[in-house]
């Protein structure tokens, strides 16, 4: 025996929903003249990584390997260097001397930002990356660094081959 129709519910859900298809067709049109104009993201927006340094300049990744060990795209690519008194990058015993991701595999499920135990690695709002060469789309270290903020010195880098003749 088949189930009788409740028309009311039917009809008010009906009319519910074309209510909101006429107020927003009723509400003004929102243009965002780009690129004239800079874009306006959701602070929540999921754009290219940036590596993030900390108040002093250095680094905040010290190459610990769990971004790269929960990517589930696999696109994360890290080789960790010890840091020296002559030579110091980040605030632990290591560094990233190579940081390396591949945005032609990258899902930017932001993985890598949550397993981060020092924050280093964080999405920023670029989102002007696509190419038509794949080759530019594996961006480095030097891609991804966040400036030096004001104030702050470089890290001081001495040649490896300093003083061997």
């Amino acid at each position: 025996m088949l189930k009788k129709i409740d028309v009311r519910s039917t009809v008010a859900a009906i009319a519910k929903g074309m209510g909101v298809t006429f107020k927003e067709m009723m509400s003004p049109t929102v243009t965002e003249y780009y690129p004239e104009e800079p874009a306006k993201f959701e602070e929540r927006f999921r754009g290219a990584h940036v590596l993030q340094r900390d108040e002093n300049g250095m680094e905040k990744c010290v190459a610990c390997f769990l971004c790269a060990a929960n990517c589930p795209a696999n696109c994360i690519y890290i080789e960790a260097a010890e840091n020296t008194d002559k030579l110091r990058i980040s605030g632990g015993e290591r560094y990233a001397k190579v940081y390396n991701i591949d945005y032609n595999r990258c899902i930017f499920c932001g993985y890598c930002v949550e397993a981060c135990p020092t924050d280093a690695i964080t999405h920023g709002h670029g989102f002007e990356i696509a190419s038509y060469n794949t080759s530019t789309l594996i961006k480095r270290k030097e891609d991804m660094l966040a400036p030096i903020p004001a104030g702050a010195k470089a890290p001081v880098m001495e040649p490896e081959h300093a003083g061997a003749h």
